[in-house]
């Protein structure tokens, strides 16, 4: 069974940062995509950044780009989303999700999988 659970979450004032995991079971990592998405109060859930498990390359919402940072170590089965330089419109529940046989680039596909999500507050 495919799991993924996501920490790391929590208050933060802006500018400051947070990382954020996602550990997964029931599936060989490096066989799947595995996205980072964002859904702020009030708001649709965006996609924030994914890593493609064909060779590792990352992709990134232009909101973001160049404050966060998408990793993950195989052997422990665990995804990071390293986030710095937080903004108040960065707070939102964070939730990483995978999918097998699909490609992040200037798009985020349909994942099938999903986590319970954790929240992140950004306070100015």
């Amino acid at each position: 069974e495919v799991q993924l659970v996501e920490s790391g979450g929590g208050l933060v004032q802006a500018g400051g940062s947070l990382r954020l995991s996602c550990a997964v079971s029931g599936f060989r990592l490096d066989d799947y995509t595995i996205g980072w998405f964002r859904q702020p109060p009030g708001k649709e859930r965006e996609g924030v950044s994914c890593i493609n498990s064909s060779d590792g390359s990352t992709s990134y919402a232009d909101s973001v780009k160049g404050r966060f940072t998408m990793s993950s170590d195989n052997a422990k089965k665990t995804v990071y989303l390293q986030m710095n330089s937080l903004k108040a419109e960065d707070t939102a529940v964070y939730y990483c999700a995978a999918q097998r046989y699909v490609w992040c680039g200037n798009y985020f596909p349909d994942f099938g999988s999903w986590g319970q999500g954790t929240q992140v507050t950004v306070s100015s």
